[in-house]
């Protein structure tokens, strides 16, 4: 698995996030919008449902190589949320997508002890992202919200210190 960081978005890198693209054929199933971190970050000043909405770039070897929004509300059990994830046409298939999962969890098991459960979206034509969400531990809550399955992913209590992601004696 590819190293990566997440590094929240900020004013000295949202122009940067700006630049990332997946390839055409996948634009539907990010956003309807041009460039997709547009949008999303809009929605980290809207605020939809009142909803906290953190932006983060995935960064390997200090390239920002993919961008997701983290939704959530606070002091919940199961409103956390993944929302725009994608890894630029540049950098796929190198597997930033399965390590930014990994790097996610460890981030939300850090600083949202209280969070038991991280849930997505899925286009329903994209069945690439369906089987790898699912092989990363995600399931079909066999729920629509907008006309796309939500899937979920229990997130399990943290066994790891975090100054060293090394597994706690």
């Amino acid at each position: 698995m590819s190293a990566v960081e997440l590094k929240p978005i900020t004013e000295k890198n949202w122009r940067e996030a700006l630049t990332l693209a997946v390839d055409p054929s996948q634009q539907a199933f990010v956003a309807n919008v041009m460039p997709v971190a547009a949008i999303a970050l809009a929605k980290a000043y809207i605020r939809p449902s009142g909803k906290t909405v953190e932006p983060y770039g995935v960064y390997h070897q200090g390239a920002m190589v993919g961008f997701f929004n983290f939704h959530y509300t606070p002091n919940t059990y199961d409103d956390f949320w993944l929302f725009h994830f994608f890894i630029d046409k540049r950098f796929q298939r190198r597997g930033f997508r399965a390590a930014a999962v990994v790097r996610l969890i460890q981030h939300i098991q850090r600083h949202h002890p209280a969070c038991g459960r991280l849930r997505l979206t899925v286009h329903p034509r994209n069945e690439a992202a369906q089987r790898f969400y699912q092989k990363v531990g995600f399931s079909d809550d066999g729920v629509l919200m907008f006309g796309e399955p939500i899937y979920s992913l229990v997130i399990p209590p943290t066994h790891v210190r975090f100054d060293t992601d090394e597994p706690a004696p």
